[in-house]
């Protein structure tokens, strides 16, 4: 049975998300593809932003194309329309529009090469996703054509893929560290829903400010960000303080202002695990001296896909890689979709 099958059973939606560019994202969606084929399971294919070009606009790099098969739905831009080596047969026009055009949902004739793009906004992606299955698809893949782990907000999808590999470092060690870094953050532990201290805060993250939670009151500050307000915050915190909501991101920078008792006696929310910034060495330290972080909703990581090999020319080797990735994350699968 294929990894995609194992992962159809648990979840309709999967975001395929890149630690970094290079690491192998564009391969893992089209080895999810290639699955689905043999599997005969029919798949839709959308997009963060923009992929399946064959030289990547950003570094100008070559990159692997997208490989679609007979019967796939897929979001295409007018203007990559015409650039599609597959035979597209179009369903609908949708309501979306990207700065490359309005989108179009389409259903691949003839199997080919085909450039995606998918809705800027997660509201508009899970839209996407709900008129796609309308369609007849039975799994979504989701392709993050920025290849920012930032953009795996849980909203997207059921649960994302994350592609690492060696483009990280040159040390095997500093790749297994930093790739168990971001899926440690990703799973940091959800706010209970009958805890009083979530509906406080749900109710005030309307006023888009830093909040703070003392028993059933609550306290929102004039700040948008804890960026550059580390010191006011901290002042803001009493002994009656239970918990702290950041609307925007967390930093270094913001915790370094808190002294360490407000640090180790009081509850860090945010909406989710991509509003850290803080990196595998700084977290520990944090961590140490009692930071107690939750997220509103954290993220599923469903599988890690790795790539041993670097554009810098330099390569691990595959079975040590898999196997000190699955030390360091145990109970998610680990594949090196080349071999």
């Amino acid at each position: 049975m294929g990894l995609l099958t194992e992962l159809a059973r648990e979840y309709r939606t999967l975001s395929i998300v890149g630690m970094a560019k290079n690491a192998g994202k564009t391969t893992a969606l089209n080895f999810l593809i290639e699955e689905a084929e043999d599997e005969g399971m029919r798949i839709g294919v959308t997009s963060t932003g923009r992929d399946g070009e064959t030289v990547d606009l950003v570094t100008n790099t070559e990159k692997p194309r997208v490989y679609l098969y007979e019967d796939t739905i897929v979001s295409v831009p007018t203007t990559l329309y015409d650039l599609a080596e597959a035979g597209l047969e179009i369903l609908e026009m949708s309501r979306y529009r990207t700065s490359i055009g309005e989108l179009l949902l389409c259903r691949v004739a003839e199997s080919g090469y085909v450039q995606i793009a998918g809705p800027v906004a997660t509201k508009d992606t899970k839209r996407m996703c709900d008129r796609m299955f309308s369609l007849g698809c039975e799994l979504i893949l989701i392709d993050g054509a920025i290849d920012r782990k930032s953009i795996a907000a849980p909203e997207t999808s059921d649960a994302i893929i994350l592609s690492t590999g060696a483009v990280l470092s040159r040390d095997i060690s500093r790749v297994v560290k930093e790739t168990a870094h971001i899926v440690g953050l990703y799973s940091l532990p959800e706010v209970p829903e009958d805890d009083p201290v979530r509906s406080l805060i749900e109710e005030a993250m309307e006023s888009g400010r830093v909040t703070l939670v003392r028993g059933d009151e609550v306290e929102i500050l004039d700040l948008p960000t804890g960026l550059g307000a580390g010191r006011r915050i901290n002042e803001a915190i009493d002994d009656e303080t239970d918990a702290v909501f950041i609307p925007g991101a967390l930093t270094i920078s913001v915790l370094e202002d808190i002294s360490h008792d407000k640090l180790a006696g009081t509850r860090f929310i945010l909406k989710d695990p991509t509003k850290i910034f803080i990196d595998d060495v700084n977290w520990r330290k944090l961590l140490k001296k009692g930071l107690k972080v939750e997220v509103l909703r954290n993220i599923k990581v469903a599988c890690v896909t790795v790539n041993p090999f670097s554009p810098q020319g330099y390569s691990f080797d595959s079975d040590t890689l898999c196997r000190e990735m699955e030390k360091a994350l145990p109970g998610i699968p680990v594949v090196d979709v080349r071999k």
